[in-house]
């Protein structure tokens, strides 16, 4: 791993605008060394009081890190504070009245509502809930549309001290099923559908099939927003209509104040064994990690109209959407539905109606607009724009230059982000007024977050070589455990041979200049759309297909959506003799994957074999099927394998 050899050599460099650096909040390189060096030089000082400076606490806290049993890291333990409140009752005496959320609908009806109103919204919610008997502790299960509701659920499990578990919209029932059992969740909080595209999905019908699978006995209310109005299955013993939850309660609500530790959210991530590992984060260090971030990345001002196009089921829409903007007392936009709907210029059209001058999506989405309308940009003002932003996966060089030259006009940087569901927040970023940027890198770690390359031995790299990304010291917005599971945490994330250092599982290079280049996973959890899934969750749901013997999940380039999904299939019975019949069995595969994960993990193509490349030991050889997949000649050695003809089936598999 210490000699990994990048192929990608970018010699591109564009600096900071003057004129963006002179207003930054972050306005040069010695600024930003300056804040390094006083984190080298007192690291728990320098976060404890960037605490102080930017958390507003009910209890002041008198510890800072606590490593006493590492990996279980503990920031600000004795402080208490709730994160409802900093992002919400502490603005109301200076900008009670500035615009919170911009929500856009699906059909383009635009809802504007302040600070005091989205107060007063989540303290009648959380009373409702309270009313509901959920209290601190709790876990609540949110599944919901993107919407002003979402993120009043969100705040308001965060006033009383709930920890909620937010699943994405587009989950199947069994992923559900699997999040709600494992939370040992008291709650489900949804919608009747949802709008995407010009079409009613339903949501509610997922909740009553997954709460019908079972062991979901501690459920006992589910809450429903009147999204669409459609038919709704009702049980009148646990359902209860938002609308009715709220009726009469009152507009405040005192925080439950909890300590600095106290779990805010547990997140389901994908993991390469199969089963969802529910990534736990805090209270204190989270929120902390949320501000900062956005302070220095996104270079926030009041003036700001941001716009971070992330579901709140994926942790961008955590920090980006429900908590970092509106703890920083910003004005932001939420939109519900697709970029292409009614048509390929929506992304552009809102920015130009919204006036919105930070925009923050996915490269995916990037790639997918310029191949709907590489020119389309250029038909609508996007003069309020100063700055672009990236996150999901690297941004590959010819989209970031479209980024930067047709929607940003030359003269937005980009903030190329990197950070995972377990970080909470940027840890590799650009500081736009700072940072000369080269398309394609993540730049610099931010200060105060130790970022370095490590091999096989845990030996940090200190050459232009690849290796591990690692974190070699604790920092405030980490993950703090896998709920229900610290052996997998620590296995996970602080393996024994990295020598205490978080281990990010990303592959990484540095180039002269010390910038960071991301390289792609080191283990085999894909990267779709900016969404990770897990090859060992879709070769699962494949194989729990009656006529499915075996199955393999690897991942190719996609030029739209990062990676494709690629499944090599080992049925029960005989092969399919045709190409229709070979289609027909991939078709009815494919929405069975659909069915049992979601439509994100749907194989792009499955190939049949009648067997896997295996070693005599059972291991199946999955780069040489990563090898098929993206169509190269196999030059590996194949002594090992039991059966080595099996590749050139598989290479000239109908499908």
């Amino acid at each position: 791993m210490s000699d990994i050899e990048s192929s990608l050599h970018e010699t591109r460099v564009f600096n900071p605008p003057v004129a963006f650096s002179k207003h930054a909040n972050i306005p040069s390189m010695a600024a930003y060394n300056a804040m390094c060096a006083a984190a080298e030089q007192d690291y728990a000082g320098y976060w404890a009081k960037l605490a102080r400076d930017m958390v507003q606490w009910h209890k002041p806290f008198s510890k800072v890190l606590d490593e006493s049993n590492a990996p279980f890291y503990k920031w600000f333990e004795d402080g208490e504070l709730n994160v409802s409140y900093n992002c919400l009752d502490k603005h109301l005496a200076t900008q009670a009245n500035k615009t919170a959320l911009i929500f856009e609908a699906d059909d383009g009806k635009v809802t504007k509502v302040t600070y005091q109103e989205l107060h007063t919204r989540v303290c009648q919610f959380a009373n409702g809930l309270k009313a509901r008997g959920i209290k601190q502790g709790d876990r609540v299960i949110i599944y919901m549309p993107m919407s002003i509701e979402a993120v009043v659920a969100m705040q308001s499990c965060a006033r009383i001290g709930a920890i909620h578990s937010v699943v994405f919209g587009g989950f199947s029932s069994k992923s559900l099923h699997e999040r709600i059992t494992d939370a040992h969740a008291v709650a489900v909080i949804t919608a009747d559908a949802q709008m995407r595209g010009g079409k009613v999905m339903p949501l509610k019908p997922a909740v009553d099939e997954a709460l019908s699978f079972g062991a979901c006995e501690r459920v006992h209310s589910v809450i429903v927003y009147q999204r669409a109005g459609c038919d709704t299955a009702w049980d009148a013993k646990n359902n209860i209509w938002w609308h009715d939850l709220v009726a009469g309660q009152s507009n405040t609500c005192e925080p439950t104040w909890v300590g600095a530790e106290h779990p805010l959210f547990i997140l389901y991530t994908s993991g390469s064994t199969g089963k969802p590992k529910g990534v736990q984060h805090s209270s204190g260090g989270y929120l902390l990690g949320a501000m900062t971030s956005m302070q220095w990345v996104f270079d926030y001002k009041a003036t700001d109209i941001f716009w971070c196009t992330a579901d709140v089921g994926w942790i961008t829409g955590h920090s980006y959407v429900a908590y970092g903007p509106l703890a920083m007392g910003g004005t932001q936009v939420i939109f519900e539905g697709v970029p292409t709907y009614p048509d390929a210029g929506r992304f552009w059209k809102m920015i130009q109606d919204h006036k919105v001058t930070t925009f923050y999506t996915a490269p995916t989405a990037i790639r997918s607009l310029i191949k709907l309308g590489g020119d389309l940009p250029k038909q609508y003002d996007l003069s309020s724009l100063r700055l672009l932003g990236s996150v999901g996966e690297p941004i590959n060089p010819e989209a970031w230059m479209w980024y930067y030259n047709t929607v940003g006009g030359a003269r937005c940087p980009i903030v190329d982000t990197w950070w995972q569901t377990e970080t909470g927040c940027h840890m590799i970023a650009p500081l736009p007024g700072a940072m000369p940027l080269k398309p394609g890198t993540c730049t610099l770690p931010l200060p105060g977050i130790m970022a370095a390359i490590a091999n096989e031995a845990g030996d940090l790299v200190n050459d232009t070589h690849g290796g591990f990304l690692v974190i070699t010291h604790p920092f405030p917005s980490q993950i703090r455990t896998i709920w229900n599971d610290p052996e997998r945490y620590k296995s996970s994330y602080f393996p024994a041979e990295m020598q205490g250092a978080y281990l990010a599982g990303d592959s990484a290079r540095r180039d002269e200049d010390g910038y960071f280049w991301i390289m792609g996973r080191i283990d085999d959890v894909l990267n779709v759309s900016g969404h990770r899934l897990g090859t060992m969750e879709i070769e699962s749901a494949l194989v729990a297909n009656p006529l499915v013997a075996e199955a393999a999940v690897v991942g190719k380039p996609h030029d739209i959506k990062g990676e494709a999904v690629v499944a090599f299939v080992v049925l029960k019975g005989a092969l399919p003799t045709d190409a229709a019949k070979a289609r027909e069995l991939a078709d009815m595969l494919r929405n069975w994957v659909g069915k049992e994960i979601g439509p994100i993990a749907k194989p792009d193509e499955i190939r049949f074999g009648e067997n896997l490349p295996k070693t005599r030991s059972g291991k199946i050889m999955r780069r040489l099927l990563r090898g098929l997949a993206k169509g190269e000649e196999i030059t590996q050695d194949i002594s090992t394998l039991e059966n080595p003809a099996i590749l050139e089936q598989l290479k000239n598999a109908v499908r």
